[in-house]
Protein backbone atom coordinates (compact mmCIF):
# COMPACT_ATOMS: atom_id res chain seq x y z
CA UNK A 1 0.00 0.00 0.00
CA UNK A 2 2.67 2.19 -1.40
CA UNK A 3 1.59 6.29 -2.25
CA UNK A 4 2.42 5.92 -5.87
CA UNK A 5 3.68 9.58 -5.64
CA UNK A 6 6.19 9.51 -3.45
CA UNK A 7 6.44 5.84 -3.07
CA UNK A 8 5.96 5.42 0.11
CA UNK A 9 3.54 3.96 3.21
CA UNK A 10 0.93 6.23 3.94
CA UNK A 11 0.75 8.20 6.99
CA UNK A 12 -3.06 8.48 7.19
CA UNK A 13 -5.98 6.32 5.51
CA UNK A 14 -8.90 8.20 4.14
CA UNK A 15 -12.20 6.05 5.42
CA UNK A 16 -12.70 3.40 2.73
CA UNK A 17 -8.88 2.48 2.90
CA UNK A 18 -9.30 2.46 6.53
CA UNK A 19 -12.35 0.09 6.49
CA UNK A 20 -10.20 -1.85 3.92
CA UNK A 21 -6.96 -1.93 6.15
CA UNK A 22 -9.56 -3.38 9.17
CA UNK A 23 -11.35 -5.84 6.86
CA UNK A 24 -14.77 -4.24 8.11
CA UNK A 25 -17.48 -2.01 5.28
CA UNK A 26 -16.66 1.32 5.47
CA UNK A 27 -20.49 1.85 6.62
CA UNK A 28 -19.48 -0.30 9.65
CA UNK A 29 -16.57 2.35 10.24
CA UNK A 30 -18.64 5.17 9.78
CA UNK A 31 -21.04 4.13 12.35
CA UNK A 32 -18.37 3.22 14.79
CA UNK A 33 -17.49 6.81 13.83
CA UNK A 34 -20.80 8.25 14.85
CA UNK A 35 -21.11 6.18 17.84
CA UNK A 36 -17.71 7.15 19.01
CA UNK A 37 -16.87 3.50 19.40
CA UNK A 38 -14.44 3.73 16.56
CA UNK A 39 -10.69 4.23 16.37
CA UNK A 40 -9.37 7.77 16.78
CA UNK A 41 -9.74 10.07 14.12
CA UNK A 42 -9.07 13.36 12.85
CA UNK A 43 -10.67 15.37 10.24
CA UNK A 44 -8.53 17.98 8.03
CA UNK A 45 -10.37 20.08 6.43
CA UNK A 46 -13.60 18.35 5.53
CA UNK A 47 -11.02 14.74 5.29
CA UNK A 48 -11.34 12.59 7.87
CA UNK A 49 -8.51 10.49 7.89
CA UNK A 50 -7.09 7.73 10.43
CA UNK A 51 -3.30 7.40 11.60
CA UNK A 52 -2.20 3.89 11.13
CA UNK A 53 -0.64 3.43 14.63
CA UNK A 54 -4.59 4.39 15.71
CA UNK A 55 -6.06 1.73 13.80
CA UNK A 56 -3.50 -0.90 14.92
CA UNK A 57 -4.37 0.28 18.45
CA UNK A 58 -7.64 0.05 18.03
CA UNK A 59 -7.33 -3.84 16.58
CA UNK A 60 -5.10 -4.68 19.34
CA UNK A 61 -7.80 -3.80 22.23
CA UNK A 62 -9.81 -6.83 21.02
CA UNK A 63 -7.10 -9.07 21.49
CA UNK A 64 -8.35 -12.21 23.37
CA UNK A 65 -6.81 -15.47 24.81
CA UNK A 66 -10.62 -17.50 25.48
CA UNK A 67 -14.16 -15.96 25.60
CA UNK A 68 -13.85 -15.34 29.30
CA UNK A 69 -10.97 -12.78 29.22
CA UNK A 70 -11.47 -9.53 31.00
CA UNK A 71 -9.79 -7.06 29.90
CA UNK A 72 -9.78 -3.47 30.12
CA UNK A 73 -10.39 -2.31 27.18
CA UNK A 74 -13.13 -3.57 24.79
CA UNK A 75 -14.26 -2.94 21.30
CA UNK A 76 -17.28 -2.15 21.36
CA UNK A 77 -19.97 -2.95 18.40
CA UNK A 78 -20.92 -0.13 15.90
CA UNK A 79 -23.95 0.59 17.55
CA UNK A 80 -24.80 3.51 20.89
CA UNK A 81 -23.35 2.43 24.08
CA UNK A 82 -26.16 1.49 26.74
CA UNK A 83 -25.79 3.27 30.01
CA UNK A 84 -24.20 0.26 31.11
CA UNK A 85 -21.34 -0.18 28.78
CA UNK A 86 -21.14 3.51 29.18
CA UNK A 87 -20.26 2.96 33.00
CA UNK A 88 -17.90 0.64 32.06
CA UNK A 89 -15.60 2.60 30.03
CA UNK A 90 -12.83 4.66 31.23
CA UNK A 91 -13.37 8.42 30.44
CA UNK A 92 -13.76 9.80 26.80
CA UNK A 93 -11.54 8.61 24.14
CA UNK A 94 -9.36 6.29 27.14
CA UNK A 95 -11.35 3.86 25.69
CA UNK A 96 -9.13 2.35 24.13
CA UNK A 97 -6.01 3.57 23.17
CA UNK A 98 -2.97 1.69 24.77
CA UNK A 99 -5.51 1.02 27.72
CA UNK A 100 -4.77 -2.75 27.21
CA UNK A 101 -2.40 -3.54 30.54
CA UNK A 102 -1.90 -7.75 29.91
CA UNK A 103 1.54 -6.98 28.87
CA UNK A 104 1.55 -11.73 28.57
CA UNK A 105 -0.75 -11.09 24.88
CA UNK A 106 1.51 -10.16 22.09
CA UNK A 107 0.70 -7.48 19.93
CA UNK A 108 -0.37 -7.78 16.73
CA UNK A 109 2.58 -7.37 14.59
CA UNK A 110 0.72 -6.53 11.23
CA UNK A 111 -2.83 -6.32 10.03
CA UNK A 112 -4.30 -8.20 6.57
CA UNK A 113 -4.77 -6.37 4.16
CA UNK A 114 -6.48 -8.66 1.86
Amino acid sequence: MLDPKTGLPPRFLRTPDAARFLGISIRTLEKHRTYGTGPTYRKIGGRIVYALPDLQMWVENGVRRSTIDETPCRVFPARPLTPAEKAKTPSNRQIAWGCRKDSSIPPIAAVSTR
